[in-house]
């Protein structure tokens, strides 16, 4: 089955459009049709400067990872037509030593949609026809909301960040950047049974978001007194570093408790002057947070049911002919936080 697609292709910095491809599927794995799709910080890293970290665009490639759609055919009986599904953009090989240790997010072959990390580039979902492997279709209620479900990607990194930290129900709570992923970790605390979560960024915007998804307070990062957190060796159970910035690191490191653990989420350069002494004599255990494995099943579940609300968030939509417009709006920090495509 030969069918046409509409694709948002990139072929450098600030080169996008709209291109006509042809997508086949032969039977194997599941042809969907793509509904709505959510704009990311790699897919504006990608548009803004042609790059993701040292991956560069060197060839056309098609955009985004958030998707959900449904199921046109399948090769899977538990997958029928119409069935609406989210798609998982992690295709881990399955035989390296990290798949077979279910761990598949440190897979050491992983094609994850909209990559530039191979050459050729590993096409991402923002087009109307996409065939998948069949176990990366999730499938979920036909009443639910799709502007909703779009969000299982990177609810997916979030409740991998909080699982990161372990046991929640109780603990106090610390968030350091609160954009959208930042934002979604508040919510993802919130429902493992947080008891409390103050989250601090410099942009007030933000931090009102941040009420909104789950945050029992927040501070102004640049304008406010940490000192009340920094008594006895810290507040905090455990903090989340989502910005990236060294100081942010530097504020969790000191509001974190004796004891405590620390999660860095957000991806930021080398710091050459890591305060290793803060670490070691606090017995601080600084845990990364990469991207997913089950999560993104329980992200979709929990967005079905209502268990985080993503929608304040929810800056606007756009036609996938309007990409170009969408990727302006969406890198403009002042008024959006989380932009979708519509297919």
């Amino acid at each position: 089955m030969n069918i046409e697609t509409q694709s948002c292709v990139i072929t450098g910095k600030k080169q996008v459009s709209v291109a006509q491809q042809q997508v086949q599927w032969d039977g194997t794995g599941t042809l969907v049709r793509i509904t709505r799709g959510g704009i990311c910080g790699s897919d504006l890293h990608y548009y803004q400067e042609g790059k993701v970290g040292s991956f560069e665009v060197k060839m056309p490639m098609i955009l985004g990872h958030e998707v959900i759609g449904y199921v046109v055919e399948s090769d899977d009986p538990q997958l029928q037509p119409n069935q609406k599904v989210a798609v998982n953009p992690s295709k881990p090989c399955g035989s390296c030593k990290y798949c077979l240790r279910e761990q598949q997010n440190q897979c050491t072959s992983m094609r994850f949609f909209g990559s530039a990390m191979y050459l050729p580039h590993v096409d991402g979902g923002f087009t109307q026809y996409k065939v998948v492997d069949s176990a990366q279709c999730v499938p979920f209620p036909q009443e639910a909301d799709d502007s909703v479900m779009v969000f299982a990607e990177p609810l997916a990194v979030c409740i991998h960040a909080t699982q990161q930290a372990g046991d929640l129900s109780g603990k106090t709570v610390f968030i350091s950047g609160v954009g959208p992923i930042g934002c979604l970790i508040a919510a993802a605390a919130k429902a493992r049974g947080a008891a409390e979560i103050i989250c601090s960024d410099i942009s007030e915007r933000s931090l009102s978001l941040a009420q909104q998804m789950g945050a029992t307070g927040v501070i102004h990062a640049a304008d406010c007194d940490f000192t009340p957190y920094l008594a006895d060796k810290g507040f905090f159970d455990v903090a989340f570093e989502a910005s990236g910035h060294p100081s942010s690191l530097q504020r969790c490191l000191d509001v974190v408790c004796a004891k405590g653990t620390l999660v860095q989420v957000g991806m930021g350069g080398t710091i050459p002057d890591f305060p290793l002494m803060t670490l070691i004599a606090k017995e601080i255990n600084l845990v990364g947070s990469f991207r997913f494995t089950h999560e993104f099943n329980t992200a979709v579940d929990w967005l079905a049911r209502g268990v985080v609300n993503p929608l304040p968030l929810f800056s606007g939509e756009y036609d996938l002919q309007d990409i170009d417009a969408a990727l302006q709006f969406a890198g403009d920090k002042t008024r959006a936080a989380k932009v979708q495509l519509t297919f």
